[in-house]
């Protein structure tokens, strides 16, 4: 497929630097305006490579499909059928809009249908060979905390270039549905929710049963609503307006853009955008293979692409290349219980970097802590976001019971929905749930839910006993009702919601389920984030095994360890990345002299 991509990929915008020798690759010997003919092209989806056909007819798209692809089944279909649609309504692969919920799936097609076209024109495709050159800093991995560290380095004078072994940018954190985690911020007092940094540390220290690094959790709760003033800036336009509940959390304290989307989805887009505005390059399809060292002191990366390899000096190197969660050797070399499950995480997510600092001496910490998520679709890997719980949803087994606390942290409630009978559950929510939360929306579309007018009706397609059931539904609304749940302690805080309508309307209500429809969706357990990684101290500096800095060598994000101890609560990832990850490039930046 590799070899094939690089005769006919010929659509690919790739964006070039000054260091860049353009390379030019015969696409296809066919004339321009060939009437009817059907060419092929190849993207990078979420998972691999996506192959389409296009029939081109005087160069506008008549017809397209889908040749090939390993996107998620269910999750991609609405971007096959959606992207491919409106490329054959508008009849080209140009401007065309991503499908929510799979941005990274539509960009790939789109990609793929611009290659095609290409193709179809007898064009070839500029294929970038980069040599060897020099930056101020490098950053290996433009996820969340690597854009966020390209961002601020480079809006504060550096030269920086961003390497990203995908064809796309966004990492894990495209794939997040929650929110940030922040205390003490204007959204909340605007809001009237009471929050405190020390409760704020406490719930994470305790979510992480203790064993967190507490002086890296006091730096992300210190700076937690500094970076929700900095996203929302102008330097990247973020919105995180809309704060809710999640498991482990005392407090109100998940800000997320107005009206409960995915904060992924949002942000990404915005934060590559920022990188490009402020100057910071992004390269794809860039794999480091090592860091270079120089007299102890870490001095560029060597980088790996399919037009040859070459290297970057630079003064300072920012390591963000997330967790090792896709990585199944390695995940079960540090915790062996955990062999057979599914993952939430992107392909790339590989570990690599662990390799690149050994020569420093540099420290692993808390590598066998290693978070299960609860509520991911089996056979799926799709992450339903625990914002469902915090807005009202329930879980229930197939006997039609609760069987815990739902808003507990997610290890305790991934053990027991192992425990229940065919080890998954049901997550059970109505109208007033999906109305309030514009993620649902997704999994609605993707097919995702089971829907009744009632809930009798609802639990005859799950095959669970409608009136153990209705007794479940009727008991947890007395409990709602109550403010108080005496069977499993669920957090009251999670019995009202607040959120703004369609129309804009402030809407504040409590969470009893009683709106029809009724919807339900199966999860179960599967890996999705790893606490563990490269010790680092406050500064994000990488420590070597006997306590000292590496000069010129930094990590933030999923890579590190330390910050979330034995489980993650839901929110502080995306903390975590970004606030890390502006200190990671602050601590750079002084390090260089800028």
């Amino acid at each position: 497929m590799l070899n094939k991509f690089n005769k006919i990929a010929c659509g690919v915008f790739i964006a070039l630097s000054a260091a860049a020798i353009i390379t030019t690759i015969a696409c296809s010997k066919k004339p321009a305006g060939s009437a009817g003919q059907t060419f092929t092209g190849t993207g990078d989806g979420r998972n691999g490579k996506i192959e389409v056909s296009a029939t081109i007819n005087n160069g506008k798209i008549v017809d397209a499909k889908v040749v090939s692809h390993s996107e998620t089944p269910g999750i991609s279909d609405p971007a096959i059928s959606g992207v491919i649609e409106q490329a054959k309504k508008t009849g080209s692969a140009d401007k065309l809009d991503t499908i929510s919920g799979a941005t990274i799936t539509s960009k790939g097609i789109i990609q793929a249908l611009q290659a095609a076209v290409a193709a179809s024109k007898g064009e070839s495709v500029s294929a970038a060979k980069y040599t060897d050159t020099e930056c101020d800093i490098v950053i290996v991995g433009a996820g969340g905390a690597g854009m966020v560290a390209g961002i601020e380095a480079a809006n504060k004078g550096a030269k920086v270039i961003i390497l990203e072994k995908m064809g796309v940018v966004g990492g894990n954190t495209i794939s997040s549905t929650g929110g940030l985690n922040a205390s003490y911020t204007k959204e909340q007092e605007k809001l009237g929710i009471k929050d405190s940094k020390d409760v704020f540390f406490n719930d994470t220290m305790k979510g992480g049963k203790n064993i967190n690094d507490p002086e890296l959790v006091r730096t992300m709760v210190e700076n937690s609503a500094d970076i929700v003033e900095w996203l929302q800036s102008d330097i990247v336009g973020a919105d995180l307006s809309d704060v809710g509940l999640f498991g482990g959390a005392t407090n109100k304290r998940i800000h997320r853009p107005q009206g409960g989307g995915a904060i992924g989805a949002h942000l990404v887009p915005l934060l590559e955008a920022a990188c490009k505005k402020q100057g910071a390059e992004i390269r794809l399809n860039n794999k480091v293979t090592d860091v270079i060292e120089e007299n102890g002191k870490a001095a560029g990366v060597k980088v790996s692409t399919e037009s040859g390899d070459y290297t970057i000096k630079a003064k300072a190197v920012i390591i963000a290349t997330g967790g090792f969660g896709a990585n199944s050797e390695m995940v079960v070399k540090y915790q062996p219980g955990l062999v057979g499950f599914g993952t939430t995480n992107h392909k790339g997510a590989t570990g690599d970097a662990f390799a690149w600092i050994e020569k420093f001496n540099g420290d692993l910490f808390q590598m066998e802590q290693i978070q299960t998520h609860p509520t991911v679709v089996p056979n799926n890997g799709t992450m339903i976001t625990e914002a469902v719980r915090g807005n009202g949803a329930i879980l229930v087994n197939r006997e039609g019971k609760r069987f815990g606390n739902e808003m507990a942290t997610r290890d305790v409630m991934s053990a027991a929905v192992l425990k229940q009978t065919g080890k998954t559950a049901y997550l059970l929510f109505d109208q007033g749930v999906r109305d309030s939360l514009k993620a649902i929306n997704g999994y609605v579309k993707n097919g995702l839910t089971t829907e009744a007018p009632t809930i009798e009706e609802l639990a005859g397609k799950l095959n669970i006993p409608a009136d153990a059931l209705e007794a479940t539904i009727e008991q947890y609304n007395g409990y709602v009702k109550a403010g108080k749940d005496p069977d499993f302690d669920r957090n009251p805080n999670s019995f009202t919601r607040s959120y703004k309508n369609a129309e804009g309307k402030q809407i504040d209500e409590d969470c009893q389920i009683v709106k029809g429809p009724f919807y339900a969706i199966e999860i179960a357990p599967a890996i999705h984030h790893t606490m563990g990684g490269i010790k680092i101290n406050t500064k994000a500096e990488v420590q070597t095994k006997d306590g000292k800095s590496v000069p010129g060598l930094y990590a933030a994000g999923e890579v590190t360890g330390g910050v979330h101890g034995a489980n993650r609560l839901g929110g502080n990832a995306v903390a975590d990345i970004c606030i890390f990850g502006k200190i990671a490039a602050d601590s750079a930046l002084a390090y260089i002299g800028k």
